[in-house]
């Protein structure tokens, strides 16, 4: 039964790509049905085998690791303020963010990250369909985030149409950085955490080439990436370590606002309703949960979690899923947490297109205006994820 389900969970995905394409007549159909297959045969490899199962536990480990040496900082910085025992979010999840983001300024300035998403850049062309450009920027999006990775194409943007541009932006926001992955998998199990990473990469050109197809003649495919001005090694250290401390206040301050929100308007609604806002939600993404993969018994509250996802966070619904995870069953749990791995929400549209517009106005602007099916493609990549992975769980 879950075949079938799966089956008519893509075709119902894939035709809703379909309705928004802009050019019909171009997707490329071979391309999309072979990523299709890898996202299958990788979702397979990482959940379901004994060489899955150590590459992420492998993963997780160095990460486990990771957030053990911040700690050493943060107990440092801040010791004392928790009573023992306790884990508060903002130095347990969100600081760590701080060191992880040191350790990707590190391999940027050793030459190593551009070195790997230039070349895993270039395989992923041969694989999409589309230019070496697009396949570059979405790796790049998986290892440096969403906005910063825009600093890194910052020559290409002006000769970018705005076909090419929506294909950029869709990876970013299709995918997740590297700096805050510790954070989630303090949440949500390492193994879906790693496994979204990877299949969303696929899963945001498929979405894309059916939305926004086109061709890349070769003259066109822009591939110089941008070098930036050679700072000094403590320079670099302290602008990455900035840079981290401010994803963790902006996360922590976007957190206080929308579960204060989210509590004050389940409130509202609980009095003058009797049913919380969440739960009307979690009526309407219902449908959505079950052609996912979710039993119809748990599809509601699935639901709930995952449009609060898309008007707040993934930090928020990951929060609220860790609430309730006993209520669900482990295949149910494993469906959403990778939904769930993701930047598509609303916050993303302003972030997106302020980071295009602070490096070219004239861009930014564009992509303010097709940011909402910006975020309509990625959302159907997140669905798109999960249904894969129903299918091997």
């Amino acid at each position: 039964m879950k075949y079938i389900i799966a089956i008519i969970g893509l075709i119902i995905v894939l035709g809703l790509a379909f309705i928004a394409s802009n050019n019909k007549k171009q997707i490329k159909y071979k391309p999309v049905l072979l990523m299709i297959v890898i996202q299958i045969a990788l979702s397979a490899l990482l959940l379901n085998t004994k060489f899955g199962y150590y590459l992420i536990k492998g993963f997780a480990d160095v990460f486990s690791k990771l957030l053990t040496y911040a700690g050493s900082g943060i107990d440092f910085v801040f010791g004392g303020i928790a009573n023992k025992g306790e884990s508060p979010f903002f130095l347990e999840v969100l600081l760590p963010i701080v060191f992880i983001s040191v350790l990707i300024g590190i391999f940027q300035y050793l030459r190593i990250l551009p070195f790997i998403m230039k070349w895993l850049g270039f395989i992923l062309s041969k694989v999409n369909g589309m230019g070496k450009l697009e396949s570059y920027n979405a790796v790049a999006s998986a290892m440096v985030g969403q906005s910063e990775v825009f600093i890194t194409v910052k020559k290409q943007l002006g000769h970018l149409p705005p076909n090419r541009l929506y294909t950029l932006c869709a990876s970013a926001m299709s995918t997740v950085s590297m700096s805050i992955v510790g954070a989630y998998m303090t949440m949500i199990q390492p193994k879906y955490v790693v496994t979204a990473l990877v299949i969303n990469l696929f899963g945001g050109f498929i979405i894309s080439s059916i939305i926004n197809p086109y061709t890349v003649k070769k003259e066109e495919d822009l591939v110089e990436i941008l070098e930036d001005e050679r700072q000094s090694f403590f320079e670099m250290l302290g602008e990455y370590i900035l840079d981290g401390f401010k994803v963790a206040i902006i996360v922590g301050a976007m957190l206080l606002g929308f579960v204060a929100l989210m509590a004050a308007i389940n409130d509202v609604f609980n009095m003058i309703f009797g049913i919380s806002f969440q739960q009307i939600l979690g009526y309407i993404f219902s449908p959505f949960a079950f052609i996912m993969g979710v039993p119809w018994s748990e599809a509601v509250r699935a639901g709930g979690i995952m449009a609060t996802k898309l008007v707040t966070n993934e930090f928020v619904a990951m929060m609220d899923l860790t609430q309730i995870s006993s209520k669900f069953d482990p295949r149910t749990l494993g469906i959403i947490s990778v939904f769930l791995v993701s930047f598509a929400n609303f916050s993303s549209i302003g972030i997106i297109a302020g980071a295009v517009k602070a490096l070219h106005e004239k861009k930014g602007n564009v992509v303010a205006k097709f940011g909402l099916k910006l975020l309509y493609g990625a959302t159907l990549v997140s669905v798109l994820s999960a249904i894969i992975v129903s299918l091997v769980l």
